[in-house]
């Protein structure tokens, strides 16, 4: 499995990793320990979790079910030196964890914490912060999107005081890097130059939502990953398995997402379909899998980090492991390029 620097930092990453948002609803602890060990045997080093997980649904019940998941793999022997362990600080509007309070200085210590118990660690490779206070336009909040409600003094003054309460962690060794999830370029600009001018840890990772149906990343969020070694950690990369094509012709598989969640969080839209069929078609033309092709496709693109990817069962987990062996032909990189300007935006 190739491993790839994360951020400029000294940490390695694979670049698949696995992630966990369904250990705890659609997957059992027991299911969750069995994906870790076989990702673990394949190469995979990354594992990504969130203090607000399991989803599917998202209870205020559930919160914190899937950390302590893992945290009973470690608990029962498994490797912590083998891991590199992600996991998120929950942001204003996340009403299920602290009523969808802002992230601050003075939430910081208490939150790592609340992680590191649940985990069974002391220390976390890398801690992000799960959406901004200002809001974001990721989950199709891009049509409306206006970000003229935030006062950009204030935004910075809270930057510089989680920048402060960040550096504390470091210095305590609870993490050992510092990433976002859900900005924008300039948040994650205004965020770079808050690490410079207080001495905080810089930001090394971007988990924002992209595949070959999710493109926002393409422009200003690549331009910015290139230029300042801020790499990508793709999140619905298969885009919450519409592109493996289980969904078409109007099936809906019993225990699926969309079973769950009929909307699948906005993308289930009248053109998301043909789209889906578009990406398929090229799969079949060549003989690929269209689930090792859509995760293959996302490893090529230059401001990728790595892709996180999950499973709710043993054989698809198996399959998604294809694509890491996996090239493209430039016919079929051609093919991608033409379907994605005949089908732009699907939801």
């Amino acid at each position: 499995m190739e491993r790839r620097k994360l951020g400029r930092t000294d940490i390695e990453v694979s670049a698949l990793c696995l992630g966990s948002m369904t250990w705890g609803t659609q997957n059992t602890a027991e299911e969750g320990h069995a994906q870790i060990e076989r990702a673990l045997e394949a190469g995979i080093n990354f594992i990504d979790t969130a203090e607000m997980y399991p989803v599917n649904p998202i209870r205020a019940e559930t919160i914190g079910r899937t950390e302590r998941i893992i945290g009973l793999w470690f608990e029962r022997g498994g490797a912590r030196q083998d891991v590199v362990l992600a996991t998120k600080h929950s942001g204003e509007g996340m009403r299920h964890v602290r009523d969808g309070a802002p992230i601050t200085g003075e939430t910081i210590r208490e939150t790592v914490e609340g992680s590191l118990r649940r985990l069974q660690t002391d220390y976390i490779d890398l801690y992000q912060f799960h959406w901004p206070n200002r809001g974001s336009y990721m989950f199709r909040k891009n049509w409306t999107y206006d970000p003229t409600g935030s006062d950009p003094a204030a935004v910075r003054q809270n930057m510089a005081d989680c920048m402060g309460a960040l550096q504390a962690e470091v210095e305590r060794g609870t993490i050992r890097a510092f990433g976002l999830s859900n900005e924008s370029a300039w948040g994650t600009g205004q965020w770079l130059a808050a690490a410079e001018a207080t001495g905080g840890p810089r930001v090394a990772s971007m988990q924002n939502e992209y595949s070959l149906l999710c493109r926002h990343y393409d422009t200003d969020m690549s331009e910015m990953s290139i230029y300042e070694d801020v790499g990508l950690l793709a999140f619905s990369p298969l885009a919450a398995g519409l592109l493996t094509g289980k969904y078409q012709d109007g099936v809906v598989p019993e225990g699926s997402r969309m079973s769950l969640n009929p909307e699948m969080g906005g993308r289930k839209t009248t053109r998301v379909f043909g789209a889906v069929q578009a990406y398929l078609d090229i799969a079949a033309r060549h003989g690929l899998d269209p689930v090792q092709m859509a995760l293959a496709w996302c490893m090529t693109r230059p401001f990728m980090c790595s892709v996180i990817f999950g499973a709710t069962t043993l054989d698809q987990l198996e399959v998604a492991l294809g694509a890491a062996d996996l090239r493209l032909s430039d016919t079929v990189l051609d093919e991608i390029t033409r379907t994605h300007r005949a089908h732009p935006m699907p939801y």
